[in-house]
Formats: C-alpha cells, sequence, structure tokens
C-alpha cells in the first residue's frame, strides 16, 4: 500500500509528495483572508504546525508552479482566492528557539535564528532579495526585520505574508521552569520580543506586510504583548473558525473509509474501531458545548499508523508525548496540597467549575497562577474542554486514564506488578465479582483515609478502569458513558474482535453509598440485595446495546460501593429482547 499515515509528519508538501492521508481544511483559507492578522490558539497536538505549512504554499510565490499538484485537490484548488502565490512567506516557528537559563543566551538564539532565517530569504527570493546585503547575525532582529522589510516595499516586490507558529513556546519555558522573572522581561519595556511585534505593526500598516497568521497554545503572551500588537484578531473562541483544527466525526468517517479501502481492512471490524477512537480521541468542544465536538487530530493519526498496518487495535492507545503535558499542572498549580485538590476533582466528579468571562477575555502573567484561572489553563492545555457553560470536563478515556495515573502518584499508590496475578486469574477464568474484588484489596485499601470523604461512583469507575487498563489492553477496550436511547452506560468491557474475548461486551453501572446514607439504610453488605430502579436502569442499556450487536455476548453487571467498608457485584440476567 503506497498511501502513507502522516504521523508526525508538519509539512504539507511533504505529505502531498507522499500520497499521505489529508483531512481538507483548505476552505479556511477563503474565510482567513477576510480576517486582519488572525491569533487562533489550540493545544498540542491538534495539527497547527501543519496549518501553517499548508498556508506557506498556498501563498508563496515560489510555489506557483506547483499549485496544481499541491491543491488541485482540495477545496482551495477547486476554488483559489486569487491570492495564492502571490506572496513572499516569512515563516517564524518559534518552537525552534533554544531556552537558555538566562534572558541573554535566550535572545541571543532568537537573534541568529531569526536573522539567519532573514539572509535565507535571499537566496530564496533571488529576484527581489540578492541586493540586499548580507544582515549581521549579532544584530537585534526588530533592527534587521525593519530594513528587510523597507528593502522590499522600496524595491517595489510583492508584499511579505508573515506566519508565527508556536508564538509562546520559548515564552512558556520559562513559566514551566519558574523563571518568572526572565518572563517579565521578555514581555515587558523593550524587549527583543516585543521590538518584533512593533515592527511588524508598522509593516502591516506600511503595506510591506500583507497580513500575519500568528498560532500557539496559551494567550497569556498575547495580553503582555497587546500595547506592542493591538491590531490583532483573536480567533480562537470564534464559532466559525471551531472546527478549522481537529477532525468532525464526517471528515473521521471519510477518513476511515479511504483507509478501509486502501488496507483492505475487514469491514466488519469497522463498528467496534469507530467506538474505539471516539471514546479516545473525541470529545473536544472548544467553543460551543452544544455543537458538534472534534477529534484530537495527531492522536488519531498515531492510531491509525498501526492499525493501518497490523490491522488489529492497538494495545496502547495512548501516546507517551501527551503524558508530558502533566508538568503543566504542577506548575499551574504552585504547590502539592493545590495538584492533590484538582486532580481528586478531576478524579471524583470528572467537572470543575469555569467562569466564561475568564475563559473569554484575555489575562497576563500576573493572574497565571490565581486558582480561579487553573481551569481555564488546563482547557487551552487541551487537558479540558466545555461540558456546557458551566463545567469543564475531561473530554474523552485517554484524558481520563492521564489524570487517574497522575492521582496514582500524587498518593503514592502502588501499580506496579504486584497485581499481575490477579489479572492472569481474570484471563484464565474471566470472573468480574473476583476481579473487582481484588481491585478493592490491593489499590482501594491504599488509599489515604482523608479521600473517602470525596469518593463517588466516578471515582471508583474511573480508578478500575485505569488500573485494568495497565494490564488488559491487550484483550480488551474499554466504554465510559457510552451513550444508549435510555441513557448513558458507566463502565463497558469489550473485548477485541482480534482476541479470545472477541464478542464479550460487559456492561457494568456504578452506585455508591456514603457511610452516613449507608447507616441509615440499616442493613449489612452481605444482606444487600440489588435495586429494582437499577436493574430497569442496566437492562436499558442492554436492549440499545443487543439490537447494535445482536450476536455479542452481553452481560450485565451492578457494583455497590458503601464508602470505605466494601462492595457488592450483582450480575443482572440479560432480558430477551424482541
Amino acid at each position: 500500500m503506497d498511501r502513507r499515515i502522516p504521523y508526525g509528519i508538519m509539512n504539507y508538501a511533504e505529505i502531498v509528495e507522499k500520497n499521505g492521508y489529508f483531512v481538507d481544511k483548505t476552505r479556511y483559507i477563503e474565510k482567513l483572508e477576510t480576517i486582519q492578522n488572525p491569533i487562533f490558539l489550540r493545544p498540542r497536538r491538534f495539527g497547527k504546525s501543519l496549518f501553517c505549512s499548508m498556508l506557506q504554499h498556498y501563498y508563496d510565490l515560489r510555489d506557483a508552479e506547483k499549485f496544481d499538484n499541491l491543491f488541485g485537490h482540495t477545496w482551495i484548488g477547486q476554488h483559489p482566492t486569487g491570492h495564492q502565490n502571490k506572496y513572499i512567506v516569512l515563516l517564524l516557528d518559534f518552537s525552534e528557539v533554544q531556552v537558555e537559563d538566562g534572558l541573554k543566551g535566550t535572545e541571543q538564539n532568537f537573534t541568529e535564528y531569526c536573522n539567519n532565517l532573514l539572509n535565507n530569504m535571499r537566496l530564496w527570493y533571488p529576484e527581489y532579495l540578492s541586493g540586499l546585503p548580507h544582515l549581521n547575525v549579532h544584530t537585534p532582529v526588530a533592527t534587521n526585520l525593519t530594513n528587510w522589510l523597507t528593502y522590499l516595499r522600496m524595491s517595489g516586490a510583492p508584499p511579505v505574508y508573515i506566519i508565527i507558529d508556536e508564538y509562546d513556546n520559548f515564552v512558556n519555558q520559562f513559566i514551566t521552569t519558574h523563571q518568572d522573572h526572565l518572563y517579565q522581561e521578555i514581555t515587558s519595556g523593550d524587549s527583543f520580543l516585543r521590538a518584533i511585534y512593533k515592527v511588524l505593526k508598522a509593516g502591516r500598516r506600511s503595506g510591506a506586510v500583507k497580513n500575519i497568521f500568528i498560532t500557539g497554545v496559551l494567550p497569556i503572551t498575547i495580553d503582555d504583548l497587546t500595547s506592542s500588537f493591538n491590531i490583532a484578531t483573536f480567533l480562537t473562541l470564534d464559532s466559525s473558525f471551531e472546527h478549522m483544527l481537529g477532525f468532525t466525526q464526517s471528515e473521521v468517517n471519510s477518513l476511515l473509509d479511504l483507509v478501509y479501502q486502501d488496507y483492505m481492512i475487514d469491514s466488519c471490524t469497522r463498528s467496534q474501531v469507530d467506538e474505539v477512537i471516539k471514546s479516545q480521541y473525541n470529545g473536544y468542544h472548544f467553543v460551543d458545548p452544544e455543537g458538534e465536538a472534534v477529534y484530537n487530530s495527531t492522536m488519531l493519526m498515531f492510531f491509525l499508523r498501526e492499525f493501518s498496518e497490523k490491522k488489529v487495535i492497538p494495545k496502547h492507545l495512548t501516546d507517551l508525548n501527551l503524558r508530558t503535558d502533566l508538568s503543566w499542572v504542577k506548575r499551574i498549580t504552585s504547590t502539592i496540597e493545590n495538584t492533590e485538590e484538582i486532580v481528586s476533582e478531576l478524579i471524583t466528579t470528572n467537572n470543575i467549575a469555569y467562569d466564561d468571562d475568564y475563559l473569554v477575555s484575555k489575562f497576563n502573567k500576573s493572574q497565571f497562577f490565581d486558582k480561579e484561572y487553573y481551569p481555564i489553563l488546563l482547557f487551552y492545555l487541551g487537558m479540558l474542554t466545555k461540558k456546557d457553560q458551566f463545567l469543564l470536563t475531561l473530554p474523552n478515556l485517554n484524558m481520563q486514564k492521564i489524570f487517574a495515573e497522575y492521582f496514582n502518584e500524587l498518593y503514592s499508590i502502588d501499580v506496579s506488578t504486584r497485581y499481575a496475578p490477579m489479572m492472569q486469574k481474570f484471563i484464565d477464568t474471566p470472573d468480574l465479582a473476583k476481579l473487582y474484588e481484588d481491585y478493592w484489596r490491593l489499590y482501594i485499601s491504599q488509599l489515604p483515609e482523608a479521600i473517602f470523604d470525596q469518593v463517588n461512583e466516578n471515582f471508583y469507575r474511573t480508578t478500575f478502569y485505569e488500573l485494568c487498563s495497565r494490564y488488559l489492553s491487550t484483550w480488551f477496550t474499554w466504554n465510559i458513558e457510552r451513550s444508549y436511547p435510555q441513557g448513558r452506560s458507566d463502565l463497558e468491557f469489550v473485548g477485541k474482535y482480534h482476541e479470545k474475548f472477541a464478542d464479550l461486551r460487559w456492561v457494568i453501572e456504578f452506585k455508591y453509598y456514603s457511610n452516613t446514607k449507608w447507616s441509615r439504610l440499616k442493613t449489612s453488605i452481605e444482606a444487600f440485595h440489588v435495586q429494582e430502579e437499577d436493574t430497569r436502569q442496566i437492562e436499558g442499556y442492554a436492549q440499545g446495546l443487543t439490537r447494535e450487536y445482536p450476536k455479542a455476548d452481553i452481560r450485565l453487571f451492578v457494583i455497590y460501593c458503601i464508602g470505605n467498608q466494601g462492595f457488592r457485584v450483582f450480575e443482572v440476567k440479560k432480558p430477551q429482547f424482541r
């Protein structure tokens, strides 16, 4: 198969030339042309760099002869704007700037990076820049950039389209490494960074610069640079651009249609694969919580790369690169007490309140470590997403697993090989009651007493899922809150179609009684029986599931968790549906 899954490829031309799969977002090029100096933020691994590369190849006059090859198959290729291949393009990728311990070293690296790039432009556009004297790499970038733009304007060259990728990359590193004073220096006064934005603003005023597209992750630097660059349009929370990065469901469906066809994958596997990727990589609402969610595009490509080669659901569904983002949680929350508080809240409720005014307004470094801004920062980092107008939530199983792992780390809970015997026993003889008993004995027994003031069914469900996924992901995938006409199931074990438990589907409903509520029932755990309303609830899920998978081996369980006292597991007989 010649067609490739472009995981990790950030060059648009390379994807086209290597016949890589491409979800067409080119219609947004036309929309962006109506916006002056757009700034668009998205979390890491949402395809920002690839989008910047696409803009570069569309506007770069050097690619005029390649236009049909690069864009003929796209929407913009069929509907060109008239600005294609008309400009000199200057793409600045600030993630390439090496951050040093001191500001002087960082400024030197920034200066050398930008000045070398400006000098290289003489080679790339010789018809317009060959007469420009060589720029001294040690001269301040603002000075060289001013001279460079002035030369182009005076010589009658086309305007410059400027793209800044990862505008906040090295600035963010100052924050995560506790070098707050360096952040303050680089974003205030006459710093080298502010000087650049002043030059860009002047270039827009003179006409030397056609437009400026800026992307990054966090909005804090924008506010601190506003006085130097107050001509920007903040598009991040504009509903008409919500789906510019990230894949919609229809885009994913079309992509999978092609992958299945090209790699000749059995179509009978499609429904389970659809389930897996939706639960793992979908769920991001950046603007409208009632609108269509988007998939993390890079994570989906991570999955498809292995799936297309082996035609089986991979064992590991989480890209290790995502776990590195947890360093932000530690830095944002400042103290271990704050960190434990926010992580515990997410594990127990999967919700956290936010103030929409904070989300839509700019904020700066002085507010960065205020407690009320924790949810906002986690939203921009892609760890939380909108549930409604009042609550943020973890978007998918990928993020739930990462936070459950972090919870275990914070509370020093052992999730190592001590669990191997119980998991092996389960694989030999699947017994959910025994598996949960071992989880309670080995895992729950480690929890500090204070945790039980916070726990609920979501806590037990999430930590049980995370532990099982560590050991059983060779054979199973899981669903949390899968939708049915009768509601959402708590947790489902799904046997992988290519493993020994194919067609097995266990639906689990968790119910929680606090110690206080339990005491009012005046009964013992041993004498407790499954409640009729809980039976009806889980039978409703089974009805919907049976219609989708009539041949599946469906079993139903209700698990009652009583504070820190104990539990009961009941299997509910699946009714016969007509």
